[in-house]
Order: structure tokens, then C-alpha cells, then sequence
């Protein structure tokens, strides 16, 4: 017979996120980059920033990273503040992300095996056979079997960006950020990069923060879609949810469309220069 009301278990809560940035602003002179950017990213969970150029998606990266600093605002990690961290204090962090950068960022003078080897070789004790081998797997695992001893000047585009893939997770990263990682390549060899992405994150189990202006890798390879315009963030969603957004800047944005101010600027620009040309050709 029960004394009194059953104890039921405490509710664990939801789970702290992987990555929680909390009203972040940055500013470079006069230009507002980002305006109290708060956003959280869960565990194993891939998402995807979309938005105009210069609105702070590459910013942001930089920021969660500790190549930047905020003017104001917190970047957690695993529920510690990293943000105000020294170099000293910041570097086991940072070891824990790969960074997929832009342009790949290759060293030129480096093979590709050395270019892969280069982070293990700065943090940690790896004997000389057991990095060969840990490039090996990497570079199997971007599809670019055999290829150690070519440079980079060798490499199509494509073929670049998935040996700085490669380099990116060398050393076996938790968190794995993307800058515009399909710029500069075909439809095609954009799909590649888009599924090794996809197959990053179920093989490795990585959370994944992906910055794009391609909207076919933004619905493909995002669990979750936000859009910065102005420094803020004005959308939120599933790539569903964005896909379908009634907000008239998300929709131009997703569709490719430019604003009727836009378009109206571009036809008076041509009426002027028809009506340059009819001019001198009365002269």
C-alpha cells in the first residue's frame, strides 16, 4: 500500500546543444555584419546558412571557430563559453572542428598526402606510419584513392575540394563547417561534394554547419535551413518549411528572383542606353 504520492523521475530536460551562439554582433568600421544573431545546433544535426552576400554566413563560421571574436555576444561549446578563450586555452577546441574552407586552401608546395598529414603532424604524436595510413582512409573516403603523391596544381576543382575534405577531417572532427563548398564546380561535381557531405555525417556522426548560396545543396544536405539578411536572422525552418516560406525576401531568395527595384533599375539602364545610341545615331 502506497504512503503516498508515487515519486516520478525527474525530466532530463532537452539536451544542451552541440553549438549554441547567443546574441552575437559583429561589426567591421561602419558595416553591421551581424546584429544579435542567436542560434543553437544540436548534436549530429546538419544546418545550413542561407543568404545574400555579406550578411555575415562566413562571419558567423570564423566566429564559432575562434578565428574571430564578437564585439558582443557568447559562443558555446558543449556548454562551455569558448568566445573569450586565449589561443592557449582555445587550441584543443579548435581541434575538434575540420574546416572545409572556401577556395579548399591548399599549400601549394605540399602533395596532396602532405597536405592531409599537415594537422597531424602539428597536434599530435602520430608516428610517420600511422599518419600514411590515416591519410589513406581520408582520401578513400573522399574517393581519391592513390592520389598522396600528386600536387595540387594537378587536381581538377572539384578534385581540390574534396582533398581539403579529406584534410578537414584528418583528424577525426566532432563538428565539420562548410564554406560555400560547392562554389566554382558543374552541377555534377557539386553533387559529388553534396553526398560526400551526407556520407560524412552518417559514417563520422559529425554535426555539420554548412554555408551556401547553392540552394540544391542547401535542401539537399540540411536538416535544418536558417537565412541571415540585415545581420539578423529572418528564417528558420526544415527545408520544407523554407521552401514554402511566405516571406517575400526568403521566396526571392529561394526561387533566384531579383526585387522589382532591381529589375526596374536594369530596364531604365537599357532605355538610357537605347536612347544614347538612337542619339548619336542622328548625329
Amino acid at each position: 500500500m502506497s504512503n503516498g504520492p508515487q515519486q516520478l523521475p525527474a525530466s532530463a530536460g532537452p539536451p544542451e546543444p552541440h553549438i549554441r551562439m547567443v546574441n552575437l554582433h559583429k561589426r567591421f568600421g561602419s558595416l553591421v555584419v551581424l546584429d544579435g544573431v542567436s542560434l543553437n545546433v544540436a548534436e549530429r544535426e546538419s544546418m545550413v546558412v542561407i543568404g545574400p552576400s555579406g550578411t555575415g554566413k562566413s562571419v558567423l563560421l570564423k566566429l564559432i571557430v575562434g578565428l574571430l571574436q564578437p564585439d558582443s555576444g557568447e559562443v558555446y561549446f558543449h556548454g562551455q563559453r569558448i568566445d573569450h578563450l586565449p589561443d592557449r586555452e582555445l587550441e584543443p577546441v579548435r581541434i575538434r572542428f575540420g574546416v572545409l574552407f572556401q577556395m579548399g586552401a591548399l599549400f601549394d608546395s605540399m602533395t596532396v598526402g602532405e597536405n592531409i598529414a599537415f594537422p597531424l603532424r602539428e597536434h599530435t604524436k602520430y608516428k610517420p606510419s600511422e599518419i600514411r595510413d590515416i591519410v589513406a582512409q581520408k582520401l578513400r573516403m573522399v574517393g581519391l584513392e592513390n592520389t598522396e603523391q600528386k600536387m595540387p596544381a594537378e587536381l581538377s576543382g572539384g578534385m581540390k575540394k574534396r582533398v581539403a575534405l579529406a584534410r578537414a577531417i584528418a583528424m577525426d572532427p566532432e563538428v565539420v563547417l562548410y564554406d560555400e563548398p560547392t562554389t566554382g564546380l558543374d552541377p555534377i561535381r557539386a553533387d559529388v561534394i553534396n553526398e560526400l557531405i551526407l556520407k560524412l555525417n552518417e559514417e563520422l556522426h559529425v554535426t555539420s554547419i554548412v554555408v551556401t548560396h547553392d540552394m540544391t545543396s542547401a535542401f539537399k544536405v540540411g536538416d535544418r535551413l536558417v537565412m541571415l539578411s540585415g545581420g539578423k536572422v529572418i528564417a528558420e525552418g526544415t527545408p520544407e518549411q523554407i521552401r514554402c516560406c511566405a516571406h517575400e525576401e526568403v521566396k526571392r531568395f529561394v526561387e533566384g528572383k531579383a526585387t522589382p527595384e532591381e529589375l526596374q533599375a536594369i530596364r531604365l539602364h537599357q532605355v538610357r542606353e537605347i536612347a544614347g545610341e538612337a542619339m548619336f545615331s542622328d548625329l
